[in-house]
């Protein structure tokens, strides 16, 4: 007669969210930039990011546990927006359209980088490294993706240039639907004091 075996507790679930850290642009930003590229994204026959998903990249992390999203957000709090390290408003200038052919995008992107810009990526980075997270090292390149699954590709071209300003900086959470990447705002860390903010 065979002895009945014990069950095994089942393992707990890790809960992981998948997180990145954006410039995300208030919704007068986002349409003016829809309604300035909307022709250039159905020329190319690809689908068209929703305005209210328009956003900067700064840094990727991919699945971050639960258990370290408050860690998260302190690092983010205490690292990036000390007085002694504020960087002030991040004014942006998109002026081009390109295709990136292996992941079939159409994006927006400046001529050239803002220094602050360059200066808030590298923070993060530092910041999220020596917290043991694992950030995205790829080279930062500066881009608002406006259409994926392009169809027909097109050459890089100036655009009718689109200005933002940010006096923020956000982190946020993706979650992947049928319908493709949906994005929100978990928090958001000023980048300057109020002083600099009404410069």
């Amino acid at each position: 007669m065979s002895v009945p075996q014990p069950e095994m507790p089942a393992r707990p679930v890790r809960e992981v969210r998948r997180l990145f850290f954006a410039l995300w642009p208030d919704r007068p930003a986002r349409e003016r930039l829809e309604h300035t590229v909307r022709g250039a994204v159905r020329a190319t026959g690809g689908r068209a990011v929703p305005s209210d998903q328009l956003h900067m990249t700064l840094a990727f992390l991919g699945a971050v546990p639960a258990a370290r999203m408050a860690e998260l957000a302190l690092l983010a709090a205490a690292r990036l927006s000390a007085a002694d390290q504020a960087l002030g408003p991040i004014d942006l200038t998109l002026e081009r359209l390109v295709h990136w052919a292996g992941p079939r995008v159409l994006c927006a992107v400046p001529a050239r980088a803002p220094a602050a810009l360059e200066t808030l990526v590298g923070r993060l980075l530092e910041a999220l490294a020596a917290a043991d997270f694992a950030p995205d090292l790829k080279p930062f390149r500066p881009h608002v993706t406006v259409a994926r699954k392009v169809l027909r590709p097109t050459r890089s071209a100036a655009m009718r240039a689109v200005h933002w300003r940010f006096e923020e900086f956000a982190l946020i959470e993706s979650r992947t639907l049928e319908s493709g990447p949906v994005y929100s705002v978990v928090g958001t860390y000023p980048l300057c004091d109020g002083a600099q903010a009404r410069k």
